[in-house]
């Protein structure tokens, strides 16, 4: 019988094993494991166009809701046609057509040095910002800006939280902010979300008469008084003090300062 084994080929060899043998345990292993991964690679592949789309869309909610015009029953992309995307450089607050606005992507442009710069002194917690970005003009029926939406991130507790500040016309007076992304404590950080708390930002103000900045997020009324005051998320204070720092950084000189004079005095 030994003979008749080592005569065999090595497939026939296999093949004589018992089932519950350890090659042929190990091989249906690998097999399934190569099949599964196979499949698995082929639905991601074919399923990344949609998600795709739905990021997209997903993003352009986000950008109708903050400035007050969305509808659930209206088609996205035809309401969104309403927004003009610009490119804009940071440091002089000018609009560029160095790159495609369509198609700018502002979270790989923060990590991609040829187009950020490192911050020595970084409030918001994020390590790098990016020297351009994509802001949204929504002009109203007689062709001035009616408002402007601009991306806005930073840490808070656990993450960092991406979203976007909507302002009016003049350039101090806000609209909304909310965030699409992050991961803080359901219930504590996570209240960013609460409609509640975001309907305290409308109607507040970035800056003073005199032009410093005062919008804060605190338990307590700042001496600048309550048009510049937003209320702490209860149980949630490293968040609260991370939205702060997020908004007072991007709307300061660092981030969206250049831009904001110039659209008060009528440049933009």
């Amino acid at each position: 019988m030994s003979d008749a084994n080592n005569n065999m080929g090595p497939i026939r060899r296999f093949l004589a094993l018992p089932a519950d043998s350890v090659p042929k345990t190990l091989f249906v292993a690998v097999t399934l494991c190569l099949v599964a991964s196979m499949i698995v690679s082929a639905v991601a592949v074919s399923l990344r166009p949609t998600q795709e789309i739905n990021k997209l869309k997903d993003k352009q909610i986000n950008i109708l809701q903050v400035a007050g015009v969305y509808d659930p029953s209206q088609d996205v992309l035809e309401a969104f046609g309403a927004f003009e995307p610009h490119v804009l450089e940071l440091s002089t607050g000018q609009f560029t057509d160095q790159f495609d606005a369509a198609t700018f992507d502002d979270v790989a442009a923060a990590d991609d040095p040829a187009t950020s710069v490192e911050l020595d002194e970084d409030p918001a917690g994020i390590g790098r910002k990016a020297e351009f970005v994509t802001v949204y003009l929504l002009r109203g029926e007689g062709g001035s800006i009616d408002k402007v939406i601009m991306p806005v991130h930073g840490y808070g507790l656990w993450s960092t939280l991406y979203g976007y500040i909507a302002l009016e016309a003049n350039g101090n007076d806000i609209y909304g902010l909310q965030f699409y992304s992050h991961a803080e404590t359901p219930g504590l950080g996570a209240e960013v979300d609460n409609p509640r708390w975001k309907a305290l930002w409308k109607g507040k103000k970035l800056k003073d008469e005199s032009g410093a900045l005062q919008i804060t997020v605190a338990k307590s009324v700042s001496p600048a008084g309550p048009d510049y005051h937003i209320d702490a998320l209860a149980g949630a204070t490293l968040t609260s003090a991370g939205v702060n720092n997020l908004v007072r950084f991007w709307m300061s000189e660092t981030g969206y300062g250049p831009f904001l004079d110039n659209l008060k005095a009528g440049e933009i």
